[in-house]
């Protein structure tokens, strides 16, 4: 279970962070950004944390066996996401800074 848990983390915050931060091959992943514009879509993929809910839930389904660890690994998927990323976006604002 942990190396599931610990391997749906780092695909909770991959997928999420190329869907709200990164462009993408050819841009793909920006132009869906501006495709979708504001409103509750446009506010999603603006945001990591929340885009990472919805990335999480299907994760979530995959790493854990039963319905109570599902719904506890969802909340834990997102927060080990977030986590990760509040982690590397210190780094990467250092680095570009230095």
């Amino acid at each position: 279970m942990e190396f599931r848990f610990l391997l749906g983390v780092l695909c909770v915050w991959r997928l999420t962070h190329l869907l709200a931060v990164e462009d993408g091959p050819l841009g793909v992943f920006r132009r869906l950004r501006d495709a979708v514009g504001g409103g509750f879509w446009g506010a999603l993929t603006g945001c990591f944390y929340c885009l990472s809910l919805w990335v999480a839930a299907p994760v979530a389904w995959a790493v854990a066996d039963s319905w109570p660890l599902r719904g506890l690994a969802w909340m834990a998927l997102s927060a080990g996401a977030i986590l990760l990323e509040r982690a590397t976006v210190r780094v990467h604002w250092q680095a570009a800074n230095e």
